[in-house]
């Protein structure tokens, strides 16, 4: 084979599990890569999984809002 064709979904949810943001990407887009998409003034506090979190990314999240 060697296709995948496919989609992620990407979301920001609060803690009462309510959702503050969505995104689809295609299946080879890294998951790092929505989240300056996402992310929203509002959002105090963004808790990703660690191993999603990089130096580059970090830093980015920091001047966004």
């Amino acid at each position: 084979m060697g296709w995948f064709y496919g989609v992620k979904l990407h979301l920001i949810v609060n803690h009462q599990c309510g959702i503050v943001a969505a995104k689809i990407t295609p299946a080879n887009v890294h998951d790092t890569k929505p989240v300056k998409d996402m992310v929203v003034e509002s959002l105090d506090r963004l808790y990703p999984d660690k191993r999603h979190i990089g130096k580059a990314l970090a830093g980015d999240l920091l001047y966004v809002g």
